[in-house]
């Protein structure tokens, strides 16, 4: 028996030697025209004697097309070859292993909007429907723009199955109707902890205001947890020019304050499109903020101590909103159709960086495409 098991260790063994060596002998190019780019599978093994692995020359496919999409779309096919098998329904290690808050904060106001694709509206109100929504239906990709029907016909092929149904759950429960802001956090961790809270309950925009970049904070990797990337960030310098554009967007400004003319946030109508501000970690609200805001709200205290950590305050109260959304109108979700599609399209641009990549082909060749017609 005990040789019988041997014999059966030594073929598995044989078995996951093969499949390593094989892997490791792995080179591939992107199908594009004088490419240098190679991808290589990080397999590193030592050659076993006796082991030998046999090559295959490659092989074209004749395809014909009934429509322009159809072509540009197989001739993508082509291009991310050598990409494709990054499309997996986890982001890249990068995304994991990295907490980019306190980077993204540290930076100026472009490299920030940079996380954003689609093209956003200009202006803050004037063109806005009953409620802020800030993106266009068309993104810039290489000389063109293309739409967010477009983007997702490219891109699509390319991300798994659980991935796209995750972005499309995310999507059709998101909404702009509430939005956090953080005015002088102090602490990077309690950004990101906010950030985090915000994702997972579905509030799509966040603001933080006059962060303090000269000090040092300690490590708050993983704090986050990647939130960041699926979030629209905006950075103001002031409380005044963040508020001004806000109620301009249509929201109401409720500051958290403890005070004689503040109301319990259980009662507070959510439905209404409102700014949730939490202050600084020591000195709370600032005094210009409690002004130009339309309320002061609170959260009622059972215990001995007045308050909350500002992390776990604005997570209470987003928390409540949603639930309040929920219970009046049946959902915190609400986005319009061509709303959820420009968004989802954003999500599929942010998963990678070879989303984008694809995108810009596609770009290529619907203009090549075309200018042959």
């Amino acid at each position: 028996m005990n040789s019988i098991h041997h014999l059966s260790r030594l073929q598995m063994n044989s078995c996951k030697t093969l499949i390593r060596a094989t892997l490791s002998c792995l080179d591939f190019r992107a199908g594009i025209p004088n490419s240098t780019t190679r991808r290589h599978f990080p397999v590193s093994l030592s050659a076993r004697p006796g082991l030998r692995i046999k090559s295959h020359s490659s092989f074209s496919i004749s395809r014909s097309y009934g429509s322009l999409a159809t072509a540009i779309t197989s001739e993508i096919s082509d291009f991310t070859e050598g990409i494709v098998a990054q499309s997996v329904d986890l982001d890249t290690p990068e995304d994991l292993c990295k907490d980019r808050v306190a980077e993204l904060l540290s930076n100026n106001k472009d490299d920030v909007a940079n996380l954003m694709k689609m093209e956003r509206r200009v202006g803050n109100g004037e063109e806005r429907r009953k409620r802020w929504f800030p993106y266009l239906d068309k993104c810039k990709a290489e000389d063109a723009y293309l739409s967010s029907s477009e983007v997702l016909e490219a891109v699509d092929p390319f991300i798994m199955d659980p991935r796209k149904e995750k972005f499309r759950n995310a999507v059709n429960n998101r909404s702009y109707s509430v939005c956090l802001v953080v005015e002088g956090l102090s602490d990077f961790g309690n950004v990101s902890a906010a950030f985090r809270s915000a994702d997972a309950l579905g509030i799509q925009s966040v603001h933080v205001v006059s962060f303090d970049s000269s000090r040092r904070y300690r490590d708050n990797r993983h704090v986050s947890m990647g939130a960041e990337k699926w979030l629209d960030i905006e950075l103001w310098n002031s409380i005044s020019e963040c508020f001004e554009v806000l109620k301009a967007r249509g929201y109401r400004i409720a500051t958290t304050h403890l005070g004689v003319e503040s109301v319990s946030v259980y009662d507070v109508d959510w439905s209404c499109p409102t700014a949730i501000v939490v202050g600084n970690e020591l000195n709370g609200i600032s005094k210009e903020a409690l002004e130009l805001s339309d309320l002061h709200c609170s959260i009622p205290m059972r215990g001995m101590v007045d308050s909350f950590n500002v992390s776990v305050a604005a997570g209470l109260l987003m928390h409540h909103a949603v639930c309040d959304r929920t219970s009046r109108m049946g959902c915190h979700g609400d986005l319009a159709e061509d709303e959820r599609q420009i968004l989802l399209a954003e999500f599929y641009l942010r998963h990678n960086k070879n989303s984008t990549r694809i995108a810009n082909e596609y770009s290529r060749r619907k203009l090549a495409m075309q200018s042959k017609l």
